[in-house]
């Protein structure tokens, strides 16, 4: 009780001054402005005195409202110009020249001709690949051309020469060459998923100069000059069957067949290089499995095995993604082969009876095409998948671990295990897997339908004789 005896308490200061306790707090903030307390015998605190200073308000304006907020006697704002800088334009990303890529060369001849038809609006950037406007903006203007074309002449109302041998078979003609349109909604799908193709094209790139790091080699041509033949014997298959159909079906004029061989040009490119990726992929895998056996002869340290696993991941994300940048398209391509196959296997078996004419031939290529390309969409998928897969499962397996060191053969293990844990199957936007199997079960519905169509066909002329008995009785 003492005048003048203090102690600490944190930021407190106590004093006692007689029968009362005097408190002084002070600031965080403003160590210099203190807030006095007193407390009485009834514990009540009142406060004495509190002292703030003012801090130094500080005025955020606008440059051009300040003759509203400065006094006159104040300094002016001065501005910051920059530097004298030559007039020379300043490029944020130099233009670089297109880099070589052994992968993507084996793809440029598929791709160039699908620039030209309008589908593939994605130029190279160097080591990346963009969507340019350029390319849209042409494969939007031949698209409402074509789509014109076709408009003018059903509104010409071309008049089809129908045999007199019934009406079934009439009636798969008309189905057929309107079903022959529908596939201009592939250049649609083909905008939507440009982004994601060009994705694709950037990462095989990525990969390419992964792969030279590792094994300090390039790629070599592998697939030599067959991405340019499959690319010109589609063009001339898919022109030459469309001709025929309509010449041996339907005495279109020369004209008239255009729009028809154009988007039936589609249907087979976009078969096609989905062809060649498959196939590409299967033989990048082959070659990288090949060259990683080689490498666990004389294996070194870990991280040889590391990075070998890294170019698996590598690879077998492009072989996802590439299933996901041809989802949407590449499904619509697997029901309109669907249904062509039905429709024309179809007419063909219906006219079993009435013999085969020379229409039927229309009919009868239509079929083995679309069968032949849908086989192909299905085994080259299936084929990539498991060369990504298991191909490096075996060399992984057969793989003797005793004379390796403990982080080798870590390595080898994770490495295993990233081969069962890792999908590599394409899958067309999550909806299925593009596969051998997907091939036998279109296979086997399409039977299906054409057991019960048939029945229903062959139960139209038992109900025409038995309700004309029923009238003579």
């Amino acid at each position: 009780k003492s005048d003048g005896h203090s102690r600490g308490v944190g930021n407190y200061v106590v004093y006692c001054v007689g029968n009362s306790l005097v408190f002084r707090y002070q600031h965080t903030y403003f160590p210099s402005n203190p807030i006095f307390f007193n407390m009485d015998e009834n514990q009540n605190i009142e406060v004495i005195e509190e002292v703030l200073s003012q801090p130094r308000k500080r005025s955020v304006y606008l440059e051009s409202a300040a003759p509203f907020y400065q006094n006159k006697d104040a300094n002016p704002i001065s501005k910051v110009a920059p530097a004298n800088v030559p007039n020379v334009p300043i490029r944020a990303f130099q233009e670089q020249k297109n880099v070589d890529s052994v992968l993507y060369e084996s793809l440029t001849p598929m791709l160039m001709l699908m620039k030209v038809i309008g589908i593939f609006p994605i130029t190279q950037r160097g080591p990346t690949f963009i969507v340019t406007p350029k390319l849209m903006i042409y494969s939007v203007v031949l698209f409402i051309l074509i789509c014109g074309y076709v408009g003018y002449i059903k509104w010409d109302k071309v008049e089809m020469v129908r045999s007199a041998e019934g009406r079934f078979e009439e009636a798969v003609i008309d189905y057929l060459f309107s079903i022959y349109l529908v596939p201009i909604v592939i250049n649609i799908l083909s905008w939507y998923e440009a982004r994601k193709h060009a994705r694709v094209l950037t990462s095989i790139m990525a990969f390419e100069k992964v792969y030279f790091k590792v094994t300090k080699k390039r790629f070599k041509r592998f697939l030599r000059n067959k991405p340019l033949i499959v690319t010109i014997g589609l063009l001339i298959l898919a022109t030459a069957n469309m001709t025929v159909t309509h010449v041996t079906m339907v005495h279109f004029k020369l004209l008239q067949i255009i729009p028809f061989c154009y988007i039936n040009i589609i249907t087979y490119i976009l078969g096609g290089i989905w062809y060649l990726y498959c196939n590409l992929i299967g033989e990048t895998a082959t070659i990288i499995a090949t060259d990683f056996a080689l490498a666990l002869r004389n294996i070194g340290p870990a991280s040889q095995v590391a990075n070998y696993r890294s170019l698996w991941m590598m690879l077998s994300k492009i072989t996802r993604d590439v299933g996901n940048a041809f989802g949407c398209a590449m499904t619509f391509l697997c029901l309109y082969l669907f249904l062509i196959i039905t429709l024309t296997i179809y007419g063909l078996l219906s006219q079993i009876q009435e013999g085969f004419g020379i229409k039927d031939i229309g009919l009868a290529i239509t079929a083995l095409f679309a069968g032949a390309m849908l086989f192909f969409i299905s085994n080259e998928a299936h084929y990539a998948s498991n060369c990504v897969r298991v191909q490096f499962q075996k060399k992984l397996l057969l793989v003797e671990l005793t004379w390796m060191t403990e982080d080798a053969q870590q390595e080898i293990n994770m490495f295993i295990r990233a081969t069962e844990m890792s999908p590599t199957d394409m899958i067309l936007v999550g909806f299925f897997a593009v596969n051998r199997t997907l091939f036998k079960s279109l296979i086997a519905t399409m039977v299906t339908y054409l057991v019960v169509l048939l029945q229903f066909q062959i139960s139209i002329p038992e109900d025409q004789e038995s309700s004309t008995n029923s009238t003579n009785i």
